[in-house]
């Protein structure tokens, strides 16, 4: 299978394009970015070709394309990746507005190609096993969600509206959002939210508490943030704890690592040997390109996630409940 690149702006780029390589079945034929000094860089590094321009990289033979451009730029690319027939795995959050995200939805479907949202961390093995302990009704009915998604400021363009669209609160709350409607299978009603800049002298948001309501009854809490500062031994977490009438348990995607102790200003650094979640998701949608069959993550999944993420900046302006 032929797969080709779209921008290295985001850094989980480099993680999708090492999950390539591992495949046998899979070749990386090209790479398009705009910045061209880094576009050559990483052509280098995966010996591929580095394209200038969309349209001579969308004129390449290949089956499909990942997208890791900067978000305000999510859209175009997928209309124009999609109008040359190539399946997508386009990185989170889908869009920027809920409208774009459905005109992504509706012309990959008017194409006949394949669009599968980035959520990773439906690939983590502690957070799959607690779907199926969910599943077999081990801990019973659930009543509500806690969880958390707290990493480093990652500057650049996230921090800079117009190419983010939005700050921590956008970036870290799509990927638990897109847990618990998994875990579930019910939607979210009703948001609620703090979002503010408290960590860093920054035009944009760096954390948000936020409390959801599901159309079951089920209510939750999330707290998403770029609070956790360089020298802090891990980027962060990614955690879920789940209440139900049985059993409460509680996960952290990000819990199976070693503690390496080294001189430096960054003494303790926790190295994480637990499963590799990116490598999962693009072995998933590889597989999907090959069986021409509906993604697991679909892009109405990250419709949904984003949804969620932007009534949270509009709770938080007007101070009041935002209704889906």
């Amino acid at each position: 299978m032929k797969i080709g690149m779209m921008s290295f702006a985001h850094m989980h780029a480099y993680s999708y394009a090492d999950s390539l390589m591992k495949l046998p079945n899979v070749e990386l034929v090209g790479i398009f970015d705009d910045d061209l000094e880094r576009g050559k860089e990483v052509a280098e590094k995966f010996n591929t070709i580095h394209y200038p321009t969309q349209p001579e990289f969308l004129a390449v033979e290949m089956d499909a394309v990942i997208i890791c451009s900067e978000n305000i730029l999510h859209k175009e690319m997928v209309f124009n990746a999609a109008r040359a027939k190539k399946h997508i795995l386009c990185e989170k959050p889908l869009a920027t507005t809920v409208e774009d995200a459905q005109q992504i939805i509706d012309v990959c479907k008017e194409e006949e190609v394949i669009l599968q949202t980035a959520f990773p961390v439906r690939f983590s093995t502690p957070i799959r096993k607690l779907k199926t302990l969910i599943e077999e009704g081990d801990l019973g009915d659930i009543v509500a969600f806690r969880t958390t998604n707290r990493g480093q400021n990652p500057g650049g363009w996230f921090i800079d509206e117009n190419q983010s669209g939005g700050g921590a609160v956008l970036d870290h709350t799509v990927h638990m959002v897109d847990i618990m409607r998994w875990y579930l299978g019910s939607e979210i009603t009703e948001v609620y939210s703090i979002v503010d800049s408290y960590f860093h002298d920054i035009d944009i948001d760096d954390a948000g508490l936020l409390t959801l309501e599901f159309e079951n009854g089920v209510i939750a809490s999330h707290d998403a943030s770029w609070s956790r500062f360089s020298e802090y031994p891990t980027w962060g977490d990614v955690t879920i704890e789940v209440v139900g009438t049985k059993k409460t348990i509680k996960v952290d995607a990000l819990k199976e690592h070693l503690k390496l102790y080294t001189s430096g200003s960054k003494s303790l650094s926790n190295v994480f040997y637990g499963n590799d979640m990116d490598f999962g998701l693009i072995q998933d949608f590889v597989e999907c390109v090959e069986q021409k069959k509906e993604p697991s993550i679909t892009g109405y999944d990250g419709l949904k996630a984003l949804e969620v993420a932007l009534a949270a900046y509009q709770s938080s302006k007007l101070k009041e409940k935002v209704k889906l």
